[in-house]
């Protein structure tokens, strides 16, 4: 006889597919048949440079689950928690990634399949190998892709990738995010020629989503900017821009660091942010002329160079920074050194 000395039941959640790294993307394009060798990493440093995907650590968040146990007739409920979802130099799609991917579903669904790509590189195949005129395979392509733009430049609709999270509960105007102009925004109310009252937009800080953000979050965005208060008799206030949030004093911005919520941080705080970037600043300063406030000679991260009216000019290594004079740095301005071109060295073969 089987005696029963402990039954324990674990409540246990499923995870989703493991996010891409750059080295499983290769081989998912790899198994699909999709590009070449040398045309992987062109393509995923492209989609990064477009937004539409970013190559980032994401932490993992604090997840409940209960364990019961049966143990000599009685039962024990616990509730513990684990750390779930924590990912490091994985691929995450961005929000104006999936609405780009979302308008060539809809207009382009036969291009978009992964059978397409696998079939011309076949193709490709079969030119290189005499099979298949190459002019043949471009009218095949060209003639239906055409119809398929001019049809979408005609008929498709904007894509805002717009999703509708609520009600102020204070105005009860309606509450959305969507890609705006500089990335995405949340919305507080409808644009329309009716109303007086314009709606209000507010960017999305860099850890938000469109397709995750809650209400109460969008909220949020609409109490930024905040006044904090005075510093040198000038008033300091924190608001998020197009690069994340930022403390803007006396017509100067600073960016906050990550740890810093600027629905929370202080004037203490936004003032030991302000004298650091006064500190960084004033390190960086080689050389300034009164005659002309708009050009500075400074120390950058690849060596000194001259800033002029929001442009930034080269010093060559040759010359010594410190000695500049004004009549020196604008000649350098009108007459920037020409790029010196980089030889490579011929590789020699040994004779047999």
């Amino acid at each position: 006889m089987l005696l029963i000395k402990e039954i324990v039941s674990t409540q246990i959640f499923t995870n989703h597919p493991p996010r891409f790294t750059e080295a499983s993307l290769v081989k998912r394009l790899e198994e699909l048949g999709i590009g070449r060798p040398s045309t992987y990493a062109p393509t995923i440093s492209t989609i990064q440079k477009r937004n539409y995907i970013v190559k980032e650590d994401r932490p993992g968040v604090q997840r409940e689950y209960n364990v019961m146990t049966l143990a000599k007739g009685d039962i024990k409920d616990e509730t513990k928690t684990q750390t779930t979802g924590n990912e490091r130099a994985k691929l995450f799609p961005t929000d104006i990634g999936m609405v780009v991917t979302d308008f060539l579903k809809d207009n382009f669904k036969d291009i978009m399949d992964y059978n397409f790509t696998a079939d011309v590189e076949k193709k490709f195949d079969d030119i290189a190998d005499g099979a298949l005129q190459w002019n043949k395979m471009l009218e095949d392509f060209y003639q239906p892709f055409s119809k398929l733009v001019e049809d979408a430049l005609e008929n498709s609709q904007r894509q805002k990738g717009e999703r509708i999270l609520g009600d102020d509960p204070k105005t009860g105007k309606p509450v959305l995010v969507r890609i705006g102009r500089y990335g995405p925004m949340a919305q507080l109310g409808q644009i329309s020629d009716n109303e007086e009252e314009k709606p209000k937009f507010a960017s999305l800080r860099k850890d938000q989503h469109i397709e995750t953000i809650t209400l109460e979050e969008a909220l949020d965005l609409f109490k930024l900017p905040r006044d904090l208060g005075l510093y040198e008799d000038k008033k300091v206030v924190v608001a998020i821009g197009r690069f994340g949030p930022y403390v803007r004093h006396d017509s100067k911005f600073v960016s906050l660091e990550k740890e810093d919520d600027p629905l929370s941080i202080d004037l203490p705080r936004a003032i030991e942010l302000i004298e650091a970037k006064r500190e960084k600043d004033r390190k960086a300063l080689i050389k300034e002329f009164d005659e002309e406030p708009d050009l500075k000679v400074l120390e950058g991260r690849w060596g000194p160079y001259i800033k002029y009216k929001k442009k930034n000019y080269k010093i060559p290594k040759t010359t010594e920074a410190e000695s500049l004079t004004l009549e020196a740095c604008m000649e350098l301005i009108n007459n920037p050194p020409k790029p010196t071109k980089r030889t490579r060295k011929k590789s020699t073969t040994k004779k047999k």
